[in-house]
Protein backbone atom coordinates (compact mmCIF):
# COMPACT_ATOMS: atom_id res chain seq x y z
CA UNK A 1 0.00 0.00 0.00
CA UNK A 2 1.28 3.16 -0.63
CA UNK A 3 1.58 6.46 1.37
CA UNK A 4 2.29 9.87 1.41
CA UNK A 5 6.34 11.21 0.85
CA UNK A 6 7.50 13.75 3.01
CA UNK A 7 6.24 17.27 2.43
CA UNK A 8 9.37 18.45 0.76
CA UNK A 9 9.30 15.30 -1.64
CA UNK A 10 5.68 15.77 -2.50
CA UNK A 11 6.12 19.53 -3.81
CA UNK A 12 8.73 18.00 -6.33
CA UNK A 13 6.45 15.86 -8.22
CA UNK A 14 4.73 17.48 -10.96
CA UNK A 15 0.90 17.33 -11.93
CA UNK A 16 0.31 14.64 -14.38
CA UNK A 17 -1.64 15.34 -17.82
CA UNK A 18 -4.58 13.36 -18.96
CA UNK A 19 -3.76 10.85 -21.21
CA UNK A 20 -6.03 11.78 -24.47
CA UNK A 21 -6.98 10.86 -27.92
CA UNK A 22 -4.78 12.77 -31.06
CA UNK A 23 -6.12 15.21 -31.66
CA UNK A 24 -6.41 14.65 -35.67
CA UNK A 25 -8.00 11.28 -35.01
CA UNK A 26 -10.64 12.71 -32.34
CA UNK A 27 -12.06 15.51 -34.91
CA UNK A 28 -13.39 12.69 -36.88
CA UNK A 29 -14.91 10.70 -33.91
CA UNK A 30 -17.50 11.33 -30.74
CA UNK A 31 -15.70 9.10 -28.90
CA UNK A 32 -14.50 10.55 -25.45
CA UNK A 33 -11.47 12.71 -25.88
CA UNK A 34 -9.91 12.56 -22.74
CA UNK A 35 -8.74 8.70 -21.66
CA UNK A 36 -8.71 9.13 -17.83
CA UNK A 37 -5.77 8.23 -15.17
CA UNK A 38 -4.54 4.96 -15.00
CA UNK A 39 -4.24 3.85 -11.16
CA UNK A 40 -0.63 4.29 -11.19
CA UNK A 41 -0.99 7.97 -12.18
CA UNK A 42 -3.70 8.44 -9.82
CA UNK A 43 -1.73 7.83 -6.70
CA UNK A 44 1.23 9.70 -7.81
CA UNK A 45 -0.99 12.33 -8.35
CA UNK A 46 -2.82 11.67 -4.95
CA UNK A 47 0.44 11.78 -3.55
CA UNK A 48 0.92 15.67 -4.55
CA UNK A 49 -1.94 16.49 -1.93
CA UNK A 50 -0.50 18.33 0.88
CA UNK A 51 -3.23 16.74 3.43
CA UNK A 52 -3.78 20.66 4.54
CA UNK A 53 -5.01 20.51 8.40
CA UNK A 54 -7.54 23.32 6.98
CA UNK A 55 -8.42 21.97 3.28
CA UNK A 56 -9.16 25.63 1.88
CA UNK A 57 -10.20 23.41 -1.38
CA UNK A 58 -12.85 21.43 0.15
CA UNK A 59 -14.38 25.56 0.48
CA UNK A 60 -14.00 25.56 -2.99
CA UNK A 61 -15.99 23.03 -3.87
CA UNK A 62 -19.97 24.28 -4.15
CA UNK A 63 -20.77 21.47 -2.67
CA UNK A 64 -17.91 20.83 -0.12
CA UNK A 65 -16.94 17.20 -1.21
CA UNK A 66 -14.18 16.59 1.10
CA UNK A 67 -11.36 16.41 -1.23
CA UNK A 68 -8.66 15.98 1.31
CA UNK A 69 -10.27 12.68 2.21
CA UNK A 70 -11.08 10.95 -0.60
CA UNK A 71 -7.36 11.95 -1.67
CA UNK A 72 -6.03 9.80 0.97
CA UNK A 73 -8.30 6.88 0.15
CA UNK A 74 -6.77 6.98 -3.38
CA UNK A 75 -3.43 6.45 -1.79
CA UNK A 76 -4.24 4.13 0.27
CA UNK A 77 -5.57 2.20 -2.61
CA UNK A 78 -8.84 1.89 -0.83
CA UNK A 79 -11.60 2.43 -3.73
CA UNK A 80 -14.82 2.07 -1.83
CA UNK A 81 -13.83 4.49 1.51
CA UNK A 82 -12.81 6.72 -1.61
CA UNK A 83 -16.02 6.82 -3.64
CA UNK A 84 -18.41 6.30 -0.34
CA UNK A 85 -16.26 9.68 1.05
CA UNK A 86 -17.28 11.77 -2.64
CA UNK A 87 -20.65 10.10 -2.42
CA UNK A 88 -21.37 11.95 0.93
CA UNK A 89 -21.73 15.41 -0.90
CA UNK A 90 -22.12 14.30 -4.74
CA UNK A 91 -24.28 12.24 -6.44
CA UNK A 92 -22.45 12.34 -9.85
CA UNK A 93 -19.02 12.30 -9.90
CA UNK A 94 -18.34 10.73 -12.99
CA UNK A 95 -20.18 13.79 -14.76
CA UNK A 96 -18.84 16.23 -12.63
CA UNK A 97 -15.12 14.94 -12.64
CA UNK A 98 -15.97 15.39 -16.27
CA UNK A 99 -17.28 18.33 -16.99
CA UNK A 100 -17.29 20.59 -14.13
CA UNK A 101 -14.72 23.57 -14.02
CA UNK A 102 -12.19 22.43 -11.28
CA UNK A 103 -9.55 25.38 -12.31
CA UNK A 104 -11.99 27.78 -11.34
CA UNK A 105 -13.51 25.92 -7.79
CA UNK A 106 -11.87 23.42 -6.11
CA UNK A 107 -8.49 23.65 -7.68
CA UNK A 108 -7.90 27.29 -7.52
CA UNK A 109 -8.04 27.29 -3.85
CA UNK A 110 -5.89 24.39 -3.67
CA UNK A 111 -2.52 25.30 -1.58
CA UNK A 112 -0.65 24.21 -4.11
CA UNK A 113 -1.80 26.41 -6.79
CA UNK A 114 0.02 29.37 -5.10
CA UNK A 115 3.23 27.92 -5.44
CA UNK A 116 3.43 25.22 -8.45
CA UNK A 117 0.14 23.74 -9.90
CA UNK A 118 -2.80 22.29 -8.08
CA UNK A 119 -3.56 19.05 -7.63
CA UNK A 120 -5.74 17.47 -10.53
CA UNK A 121 -8.73 17.47 -8.03
CA UNK A 122 -11.10 16.56 -11.20
CA UNK A 123 -9.24 14.39 -12.69
CA UNK A 124 -8.75 12.24 -8.88
CA UNK A 125 -12.52 12.30 -8.89
CA UNK A 126 -13.19 11.17 -12.18
CA UNK A 127 -10.78 8.24 -11.67
CA UNK A 128 -12.41 7.20 -8.32
CA UNK A 129 -15.87 7.38 -10.25
CA UNK A 130 -15.08 5.39 -12.89
CA UNK A 131 -13.63 2.84 -10.90
CA UNK A 132 -17.02 2.87 -9.12
CA UNK A 133 -18.88 2.30 -12.25
CA UNK A 134 -16.88 -0.76 -13.28
CA UNK A 135 -16.92 -2.44 -9.61
CA UNK A 136 -20.97 -1.39 -8.93
CA UNK A 137 -20.42 -4.93 -6.97
CA UNK A 138 -17.40 -4.08 -4.48
CA UNK A 139 -18.69 -0.75 -3.18
CA UNK A 140 -20.28 -1.35 -0.17
CA UNK A 141 -22.40 1.71 0.87
CA UNK A 142 -24.98 0.36 1.62
CA UNK A 143 -27.58 2.14 4.27
CA UNK A 144 -31.21 1.44 5.61
CA UNK A 145 -33.70 3.95 4.56
CA UNK A 146 -36.80 4.90 6.82
CA UNK A 147 -39.41 5.70 4.73
CA UNK A 148 -41.75 8.63 5.31
CA UNK A 149 -45.15 9.18 4.46
CA UNK A 150 -44.76 12.21 2.08
CA UNK A 151 -44.27 12.33 -1.98
CA UNK A 152 -42.27 14.73 -3.65
CA UNK A 153 -41.70 15.57 -7.54
CA UNK A 154 -38.99 16.65 -8.96
CA UNK A 155 -39.75 18.87 -12.61
CA UNK A 156 -36.97 18.16 -14.73
CA UNK A 157 -33.93 15.60 -14.80
CA UNK A 158 -30.70 17.78 -15.12
CA UNK A 159 -28.27 18.12 -12.14
CA UNK A 160 -30.36 20.02 -10.04
CA UNK A 161 -33.16 17.60 -10.19
CA UNK A 162 -30.88 14.24 -9.61
CA UNK A 163 -29.04 15.75 -7.41
CA UNK A 164 -32.69 16.78 -4.98
CA UNK A 165 -34.05 13.37 -5.68
CA UNK A 166 -30.23 11.61 -4.36
CA UNK A 167 -31.10 13.52 -1.07
CA UNK A 168 -34.71 13.42 -0.70
CA UNK A 169 -34.68 9.31 -1.43
CA UNK A 170 -31.58 8.85 1.15
CA UNK A 171 -34.35 10.90 3.47
CA UNK A 172 -36.83 8.50 2.68
CA UNK A 173 -39.29 10.73 0.53
CA UNK A 174 -41.32 9.12 -1.86
CA UNK A 175 -39.72 10.95 -5.15
CA UNK A 176 -40.86 10.99 -8.93
CA UNK A 177 -38.93 12.94 -11.54
CA UNK A 178 -40.96 14.02 -14.22
CA UNK A 179 -39.03 14.76 -17.83
CA UNK A 180 -40.20 16.80 -20.53
CA UNK A 181 -38.12 14.76 -23.07
CA UNK A 182 -37.54 10.97 -24.17
CA UNK A 183 -34.19 10.70 -22.66
CA UNK A 184 -33.21 11.28 -19.17
CA UNK A 185 -30.49 13.53 -17.75
CA UNK A 186 -31.37 17.11 -18.82
CA UNK A 187 -28.72 19.14 -20.22
CA UNK A 188 -26.46 17.06 -19.46
CA UNK A 189 -27.43 14.41 -22.46
CA UNK A 190 -29.01 17.00 -24.52
CA UNK A 191 -26.22 19.87 -24.55
CA UNK A 192 -23.03 17.52 -23.71
CA UNK A 193 -21.69 15.88 -26.43
CA UNK A 194 -20.56 12.36 -26.33
CA UNK A 195 -16.75 12.89 -26.45
CA UNK A 196 -16.98 15.14 -23.26
CA UNK A 197 -19.84 13.10 -21.48
CA UNK A 198 -20.67 9.88 -22.57
CA UNK A 199 -23.94 9.26 -22.76
CA UNK A 200 -23.51 5.47 -20.77
CA UNK A 201 -21.82 7.72 -17.45
CA UNK A 202 -25.20 9.72 -17.38
CA UNK A 203 -27.39 6.48 -17.43
CA UNK A 204 -25.27 4.57 -15.20
CA UNK A 205 -25.49 7.51 -12.47
CA UNK A 206 -29.36 7.59 -13.00
CA UNK A 207 -29.92 3.99 -12.96
CA UNK A 208 -28.23 4.20 -9.24
CA UNK A 209 -31.17 6.44 -8.58
CA UNK A 210 -33.96 3.88 -9.88
CA UNK A 211 -32.08 1.76 -7.80
CA UNK A 212 -32.77 3.41 -4.66
CA UNK A 213 -36.32 3.87 -5.42
CA UNK A 214 -36.77 7.21 -7.71
CA UNK A 215 -39.53 6.77 -10.25
CA UNK A 216 -39.26 8.98 -13.87
CA UNK A 217 -41.94 9.79 -15.99
CA UNK A 218 -40.69 10.62 -19.54
CA UNK A 219 -42.24 12.76 -22.27
CA UNK A 220 -44.35 15.30 -19.27
CA UNK A 221 -43.95 18.79 -20.26
CA UNK A 222 -45.12 20.29 -16.44
CA UNK A 223 -46.69 23.74 -17.81
CA UNK A 224 -48.52 22.06 -21.08
CA UNK A 225 -49.57 18.61 -20.35
CA UNK A 226 -49.38 18.68 -16.74
CA UNK A 227 -49.65 21.48 -14.47
CA UNK A 228 -48.61 22.33 -11.16
CA UNK A 229 -52.05 22.60 -9.43
CA UNK A 230 -52.88 18.96 -11.15
CA UNK A 231 -49.50 17.36 -9.84
CA UNK A 232 -50.59 18.49 -6.14
CA UNK A 233 -54.52 18.51 -6.40
CA UNK A 234 -54.59 15.17 -8.77
CA UNK A 235 -51.48 13.44 -7.99
CA UNK A 236 -51.45 14.02 -4.42
CA UNK A 237 -47.52 15.19 -3.76
CA UNK A 238 -46.77 16.78 -1.01
CA UNK A 239 -44.21 19.40 -2.63
CA UNK A 240 -42.41 20.14 -5.81
CA UNK A 241 -39.04 20.98 -7.03
CA UNK A 242 -39.05 22.77 -10.32
CA UNK A 243 -35.00 22.10 -11.80
CA UNK A 244 -36.15 22.89 -15.64
CA UNK A 245 -33.40 24.50 -16.19
CA UNK A 246 -32.69 27.69 -18.35
CA UNK A 247 -33.74 25.98 -22.11
CA UNK A 248 -34.83 29.15 -24.07
CA UNK A 249 -32.47 30.24 -26.82
CA UNK A 250 -31.32 33.61 -26.80
CA UNK A 251 -30.29 35.22 -30.18
CA UNK A 252 -28.61 38.00 -31.16
CA UNK A 253 -31.78 40.02 -32.73
CA UNK A 254 -29.47 41.23 -35.94
CA UNK A 255 -31.11 41.06 -39.89
CA UNK A 256 -30.91 37.46 -41.23
CA UNK A 257 -31.97 35.75 -38.13
CA UNK A 258 -34.56 33.96 -39.93
CA UNK A 259 -32.64 32.19 -42.64
CA UNK A 260 -32.30 28.51 -43.47
CA UNK A 261 -28.96 28.11 -42.17
CA UNK A 262 -29.15 30.12 -38.39
CA UNK A 263 -29.56 27.60 -35.30
CA UNK A 264 -29.51 28.21 -32.24
CA UNK A 265 -26.89 26.07 -30.13
CA UNK A 266 -29.98 24.03 -28.16
CA UNK A 267 -31.23 22.87 -31.79
CA UNK A 268 -28.03 22.11 -32.66
CA UNK A 269 -26.73 20.04 -30.31
CA UNK A 270 -30.11 18.21 -29.50
CA UNK A 271 -30.28 16.97 -33.50
CA UNK A 272 -26.83 15.34 -32.89
CA UNK A 273 -26.90 14.19 -29.45
CA UNK A 274 -30.41 12.87 -28.57
CA UNK A 275 -31.67 12.84 -32.46
CA UNK A 276 -28.41 11.16 -33.70
CA UNK A 277 -28.84 13.38 -36.46
CA UNK A 278 -24.74 12.96 -36.78
CA UNK A 279 -25.73 8.83 -37.86
CA UNK A 280 -27.85 9.61 -40.55
CA UNK A 281 -28.90 7.71 -42.40
CA UNK A 282 -28.64 5.29 -40.06
CA UNK A 283 -30.80 6.59 -37.24
CA UNK A 284 -34.17 8.54 -39.39
CA UNK A 285 -33.39 11.72 -37.70
CA UNK A 286 -33.28 15.36 -39.19
CA UNK A 287 -29.80 15.63 -40.46
CA UNK A 288 -27.11 18.38 -40.06
CA UNK A 289 -25.09 18.45 -43.06
CA UNK A 290 -22.32 20.03 -42.44
CA UNK A 291 -19.78 18.08 -44.84
CA UNK A 292 -17.58 20.39 -46.95
CA UNK A 293 -19.19 23.43 -45.20
CA UNK A 294 -18.60 27.00 -43.29
CA UNK A 295 -20.24 26.77 -40.06
CA UNK A 296 -19.60 29.87 -37.81
CA UNK A 297 -20.41 29.46 -34.01
CA UNK A 298 -21.02 32.80 -31.97
CA UNK A 299 -20.13 32.80 -28.89
CA UNK A 300 -17.08 32.18 -26.16
CA UNK A 301 -18.35 30.11 -23.50
CA UNK A 302 -18.71 25.93 -23.27
CA UNK A 303 -21.47 25.70 -24.88
CA UNK A 304 -19.63 27.32 -27.75
CA UNK A 305 -16.88 25.16 -27.89
CA UNK A 306 -19.09 21.73 -27.73
CA UNK A 307 -21.06 23.23 -30.88
CA UNK A 308 -17.89 24.23 -33.20
CA UNK A 309 -16.40 20.82 -32.10
CA UNK A 310 -19.64 19.23 -32.97
CA UNK A 311 -19.20 20.91 -36.68
CA UNK A 312 -15.84 19.79 -36.79
CA UNK A 313 -16.38 15.92 -36.42
CA UNK A 314 -19.67 16.12 -38.82
CA UNK A 315 -16.91 17.23 -41.33
CA UNK A 316 -16.99 20.62 -41.73
CA UNK A 317 -14.70 22.39 -44.02
CA UNK A 318 -14.33 25.45 -42.01
CA UNK A 319 -15.27 25.61 -38.15
CA UNK A 320 -15.08 28.88 -36.51
CA UNK A 321 -15.35 30.72 -33.28
CA UNK A 322 -16.44 34.22 -33.64
CA UNK A 323 -16.15 35.99 -30.21
CA UNK A 324 -16.33 39.48 -29.58
CA UNK A 325 -13.64 39.77 -27.23
CA UNK A 326 -9.94 38.33 -26.99
CA UNK A 327 -9.34 34.63 -26.52
CA UNK A 328 -7.87 35.66 -22.84
CA UNK A 329 -12.11 37.36 -22.33
CA UNK A 330 -13.35 34.00 -23.34
CA UNK A 331 -15.47 32.49 -20.09
CA UNK A 332 -15.01 28.99 -22.09
CA UNK A 333 -12.68 26.49 -19.97
CA UNK A 334 -8.85 26.78 -20.74
CA UNK A 335 -9.10 22.82 -21.34
CA UNK A 336 -12.08 23.05 -24.02
CA UNK A 337 -10.47 26.37 -25.86
CA UNK A 338 -7.39 23.86 -25.90
CA UNK A 339 -8.34 21.18 -27.21
CA UNK A 340 -10.54 23.33 -29.41
CA UNK A 341 -7.41 24.71 -31.14
CA UNK A 342 -5.57 20.83 -31.25
CA UNK A 343 -8.25 19.96 -33.43
CA UNK A 344 -8.12 22.78 -35.70
CA UNK A 345 -10.52 24.78 -34.98
CA UNK A 346 -10.33 28.67 -36.10
CA UNK A 347 -11.01 31.49 -34.10
CA UNK A 348 -12.30 34.63 -35.13
CA UNK A 349 -11.71 36.72 -32.09
CA UNK A 350 -12.39 40.53 -31.77
CA UNK A 351 -15.15 39.78 -34.06
CA UNK A 352 -18.92 40.70 -33.87
CA UNK A 353 -21.54 39.67 -36.57
CA UNK A 354 -23.93 42.75 -37.46
CA UNK A 355 -26.00 40.64 -39.87
CA UNK A 356 -26.38 37.37 -42.22
CA UNK A 357 -26.73 37.64 -45.55
CA UNK A 358 -28.84 35.30 -47.49
CA UNK A 359 -30.38 34.55 -51.40
CA UNK A 360 -33.14 35.13 -52.56
CA UNK A 361 -34.49 31.69 -51.25
CA UNK A 362 -33.65 32.63 -47.72
CA UNK A 363 -30.66 30.20 -47.85
CA UNK A 364 -27.89 31.73 -45.94
CA UNK A 365 -24.96 32.60 -47.44
CA UNK A 366 -22.61 34.91 -45.15
CA UNK A 367 -21.90 36.74 -42.07
CA UNK A 368 -20.99 40.23 -42.00
CA UNK A 369 -19.03 41.26 -39.11
CA UNK A 370 -17.16 44.13 -37.21
CA UNK A 371 -13.81 43.78 -35.78
CA UNK A 372 -13.94 44.98 -32.50
CA UNK A 373 -11.27 46.29 -29.55
CA UNK A 374 -11.68 45.87 -26.11
CA UNK A 375 -12.18 49.22 -23.79
CA UNK A 376 -12.82 49.56 -20.34
CA UNK A 377 -14.47 46.54 -18.04
CA UNK A 378 -18.23 46.27 -17.36
CA UNK A 379 -20.35 44.84 -14.76
CA UNK A 380 -18.61 41.34 -15.84
CA UNK A 381 -14.97 42.75 -14.96
CA UNK A 382 -14.38 42.29 -18.44
CA UNK A 383 -13.37 44.71 -20.77
CA UNK A 384 -15.94 46.15 -22.85
CA UNK A 385 -15.58 45.40 -26.96
CA UNK A 386 -16.07 48.74 -28.63
CA UNK A 387 -16.68 48.96 -32.74
CA UNK A 388 -13.89 49.68 -34.99
CA UNK A 389 -15.16 52.39 -37.88
CA UNK A 390 -15.48 51.10 -41.05
CA UNK A 391 -14.44 47.21 -40.25
CA UNK A 392 -17.01 45.39 -42.13
CA UNK A 393 -16.11 42.52 -43.90
CA UNK A 394 -18.12 39.14 -44.64
CA UNK A 395 -17.28 35.83 -44.18
CA UNK A 396 -18.72 32.55 -46.77
CA UNK A 397 -20.29 30.55 -44.15
CA UNK A 398 -23.44 27.75 -44.87
CA UNK A 399 -24.64 27.40 -41.22
CA UNK A 400 -24.64 30.12 -38.41
CA UNK A 401 -25.24 28.61 -34.53
CA UNK A 402 -25.51 30.99 -31.74
CA UNK A 403 -24.42 30.19 -28.46
CA UNK A 404 -25.00 33.53 -26.76
CA UNK A 405 -27.12 32.04 -23.50
CA UNK A 406 -30.46 31.00 -22.89
CA UNK A 407 -32.94 32.36 -20.68
CA UNK A 408 -35.64 30.84 -18.49
CA UNK A 409 -37.86 28.40 -19.77
CA UNK A 410 -41.20 30.04 -19.93
CA UNK A 411 -43.66 27.76 -19.49
CA UNK A 412 -43.67 26.90 -15.47
CA UNK A 413 -43.96 30.77 -15.29
CA UNK A 414 -46.35 31.70 -17.81
CA UNK A 415 -48.47 28.80 -16.51
CA UNK A 416 -48.24 29.98 -12.64
CA UNK A 417 -47.86 33.44 -12.41
CA UNK A 418 -47.70 34.00 -8.69
CA UNK A 419 -44.45 32.28 -8.61
CA UNK A 420 -42.51 35.36 -8.62
CA UNK A 421 -39.49 36.46 -11.19
CA UNK A 422 -36.92 38.65 -11.21
CA UNK A 423 -35.91 41.31 -14.21
CA UNK A 424 -34.44 38.85 -16.09
CA UNK A 425 -37.20 36.10 -15.77
CA UNK A 426 -35.77 33.61 -13.52
CA UNK A 427 -37.68 32.47 -10.43
CA UNK A 428 -36.82 34.14 -7.33
CA UNK A 429 -36.43 32.18 -4.32
CA UNK A 430 -35.76 32.28 -0.43
CA UNK A 431 -31.56 31.05 -0.88
CA UNK A 432 -32.18 30.01 2.70
CA UNK A 433 -34.40 26.77 1.40
CA UNK A 434 -34.81 27.70 -2.17
CA UNK A 435 -38.71 27.81 -1.67
CA UNK A 436 -40.47 30.40 -4.37
CA UNK A 437 -43.37 32.38 -3.59
CA UNK A 438 -45.60 29.47 -3.73
CA UNK A 439 -46.10 27.48 -0.59
CA UNK A 440 -44.42 24.04 -1.19
CA UNK A 441 -42.84 24.72 -4.39
CA UNK A 442 -39.13 24.79 -4.66
CA UNK A 443 -36.77 25.96 -7.02
CA UNK A 444 -32.80 25.77 -8.31
CA UNK A 445 -30.48 25.96 -10.90
CA UNK A 446 -30.36 27.50 -14.09
CA UNK A 447 -34.11 28.33 -13.59
CA UNK A 448 -32.93 30.52 -10.79
CA UNK A 449 -29.47 31.64 -11.32
CA UNK A 450 -29.20 31.76 -15.23
CA UNK A 451 -26.76 29.72 -16.81
CA UNK A 452 -24.29 28.01 -14.64
CA UNK A 453 -22.24 25.12 -14.11
CA UNK A 454 -23.31 21.60 -13.30
CA UNK A 455 -21.87 21.36 -9.74
CA UNK A 456 -23.56 24.75 -9.01
CA UNK A 457 -26.79 23.61 -10.32
CA UNK A 458 -26.12 20.56 -7.80
CA UNK A 459 -25.69 22.44 -4.64
CA UNK A 460 -29.11 24.35 -5.59
CA UNK A 461 -30.62 20.93 -5.67
CA UNK A 462 -29.00 19.49 -2.50
CA UNK A 463 -29.85 22.80 -0.33
CA UNK A 464 -33.87 22.62 -2.07
CA UNK A 465 -33.60 18.81 -0.34
CA UNK A 466 -32.85 20.15 2.89
CA UNK A 467 -35.88 23.08 2.48
CA UNK A 468 -38.14 20.17 0.95
CA UNK A 469 -37.67 17.91 4.03
CA UNK A 470 -37.79 20.32 6.72
CA UNK A 471 -40.68 21.72 5.14
CA UNK A 472 -42.73 18.10 4.76
CA UNK A 473 -41.38 18.12 8.86
CA UNK A 474 -43.19 21.12 9.91
CA UNK A 475 -46.03 20.56 7.97
CA UNK A 476 -46.45 16.57 9.84
CA UNK A 477 -46.03 18.64 13.29
CA UNK A 478 -48.84 20.96 12.51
Amino acid sequence: MASFPDKKDRMKIQRHDMPEQDPLKRSTNFLEVNLGYDKETAIVEAQRCLQCKTPTCVDGCPVNIKIDQFIKYIVEDDMNLAIDKIKEDSFLPAVCGRVCPQEKQCESTCVLAKRKESVAIGRLERYVADWSLKNPNLNHQKKTIQKINKKVAIVGSGPSGLACAADLINLGVDVTVFEALHELGGVLVYGIPEFRLPKDIVKAEIQKLKDLGVKFEKNVVVGKTLTIEEIFNEEGFDAIFLGVGAGLPKFMKIPGEEYAGVYSANEFLTRVNLMKSDQFPKFDSPILNCKGKNVAIIGGGNTAMDAVRVAKRLGAKHAYIIYRRSLEEMPARDEEIHHAQAEGIEFLNLTNPVRYIGDKNQKLLQIECLKMELGQADQSGRRRPIPIENSEYKIDIDIAVVAIGNGSNPLIIESNPEIEINQWKNIVVNHDNMETSKKAVFAGGDIVTGGATVILAMGAGRKAAKGIYNFLNMEVSK
